[in-house]
């Protein structure tokens, strides 16, 4: 049986018009030489469908599949029951390939991708490109916003194709993606599943793995110009603290080791909150014998069980919504409860309730300091809840660590932070309700390890790792930008060979 065949009965069995019985009825008649267009009068011959443009449809995408040079699912092509969605232009994990992943409410394999090579398509040829071809181009264009470092890849229709590459917008071809290029391109890598949901909500988010070891994180959505994909590169190595940026590793570290209360990760679009999330999961697995569930939309980074055992749950897959989650996860004996996204009221009261109850809950929240992170969770509710909210708040919070990505001086980007511990001051700010001096208190609070967002960023200028209108652009104390701007002048007036005065006049102006 040749590949296109092969492909044919795949295709038949993933619409439904082939039962395996059939498929060994079929298989057995056959003749040797029988082809997919044989296989399809057959089919029309024995009733089981009188559906020609079908046929003719699956025999179309079956010469696209087989062009590839990818097999099909061995399990529906040999006639056994399917036991997963499958997608219609990829192979099946071979045995180095990853563990199976979330992908628009349906469990998929990675998609084969060791035969192609990172690299640019050539965008006007995909017009008229039968799957097999797009589907190569798509990986291809993946891999290349992986390997060139690009932190997402953009694929819509009626705009450039581009990358975004630390914060900046890179080009990928001079003009716009037609309609049909752009949902083509997009719709190519789905399960027919996954592509029924998306035209059903006109939103999709879904992980998207390669059997090559890259991972993304996709969103689909509809707009004016047509469909539009925006795919965010996983850097698939969870790397520790201290090599993330964080200059206060050992005092994260400390907050990982207490056995209840709320920790929260906050920060931007963008800033690395879910690479921070990782990296506390992986401390947690290495250091701690516990069980660990995380709510995900989608799961992003894979945690293998070391010495916790950890479970992944990825919203629309495995439960309806982050609050049906977190309801769910008190009833099965969690230690450790992570959550991808705070961004609703129930989900925000569950958390603070769990964390009252024994579990250590960690979770993120888009917001840029502590003290508006504090507003934000405390606002949601209706105001004759807040007191008991502020209440139980002030007692179960045991740090928020805020942080942003900025563009390093030397290319790439570098990570600002800032680290607030609750303490007696913390909690009896957050009891009445004076966030405002929060950063009053992380300042007095250095030798706890606490630190300001404006500390942060200054230290950073001083080390020459980022530019001074960066610095400023990032600083909220009028008195911190007046001290680096006086410095910045200094350095202008200053004579040749007078860097050593310079030096020495910063030491006496900025006091550290």
């Amino acid at each position: 049986m040749d590949r296109t065949t092969r492909w044919f009965l795949h295709l038949c069995r993933e619409q439904g018009l082939l039962a395996p019985d059939d498929v060994e009825k079929l298989k057995a008649a056959a003749g040797e030489d029988d082809d997919a267009v044989a296989y399809g009068e057959r089919i029309l011959d024995l009733d089981l469908t009188s559906d020609t443009e079908l046929l003719q449809s699956l025999l179309d995408k079956a010469c696209d599949g087989a062009a590839t040079g990818a097999e099909p699912q061995a399990s529906v092509a040999t006639g056994s029951a399917c036991e997963a969605a499958s997608h219609s232009l990829s192979n099946p994990p071979g045995p180095e390939a990853a563990p199976p992943s979330v992908c628009g409410g349906c469990a998929e394999s990675p998609i084969r991708a060791d035969t192609i090579e990172p690299d640019l398509p050539d965008f006007p040829a995909l017009e008229d490109a039968p799957d097999g071809v797009l589907l190569t181009a798509m990986i291809g264009l993946l891999r290349y916003a992986s390997a060139s470092r690009a932190s997402d890849l953009h694929v819509s229709a009626g705009a450039r194709p581009f990358v975004r590459r630390d914060r900046k917008t890179h080009y990928l071809h001079p003009q716009p993606l037609s309609a049909n290029v752009a949902e083509r391109l997009n719709r190519v890598l789905l399960p027919p599943a996954a592509w029924a949901e998306f035209e059903n909500h006109r939103d999709l988010d879904f992980a998207l793995p390669l059997s090559t070891g890259e991972r993304y994180r996709a969103n689909l959505m509809r707009h004016r110009d047509g469909c539009g994909g925006t795919y965010r590169t996983v850097n698939c190595e969870i790397k520790p603290l201290g090599e993330l940026g964080f200059r206060n590793a050992k005092t994260i570290d400390r907050l990982l080791a207490y056995h209840n209360g709320l920790i929260l990760v906050t920060g931007p679009v963008g800033s690395g909150k879910t690479t921070t999330l990782a990296a506390l999961v992986q401390q947690l697995n290495q250091t701690r014998d516990d069980h660990l569930i995380s709510v995900e939309d989608p799961i992003e980074f894979v945690h293998r069980s070391e010495r916790c055992i950890i479970t992944q749950r990825a919203v629309g897959s495995h439960t309806q919504s982050f609050h049906n989650a977190l309801k769910g996860a008190l009833r099965q004996d969690p230690d450790i409860i992570v959550i991808g996204e705070m961004r609703d009221l129930e989900t925000i009261e569950m958390a603070i309730s769990a964390s009252e109850t024994g579990h250590l809950v960690i979770g993120t929240m888009h917001t840029s300091d502590a003290a508006t992170t504090l507003n934000r969770l405390l606002d949601v509710f209706p105001p004759a809840q807040q007191p008991q909210i502020r209440a139980m708040v002030a007692e179960s919070l045991r740090g928020i660590i805020c942080q942003r990505l900025l563009p390093a001086k030397a290319g790439g980007m570098v990570l600002a932070a800032e680290v607030l511990l609750r303490n007696l001051a913390v909690s009896a700010l957050i009891r009445e309700g004076k966030t405002q001096g929060l950063s009053n208190i992380i300042e007095t609070g250095k030798a706890e390890g606490m630190v300001t967002m404006d500390s942060s960023v200054t230290e950073l200028w001083r080390e020459g790792r980022i530019l001074e209108d960066v610095a400023l652009a990032n600083l909220k104390s009028e008195s911190t930008r007046r001290e680096i701007r006086l410095r910045a002048a200094d350095d202008e007036s200053a004579p040749d060979g007078a860097e050593a005065d310079s030096s020495a006049r910063t030491r006496r102006i900025i006091n550290w």
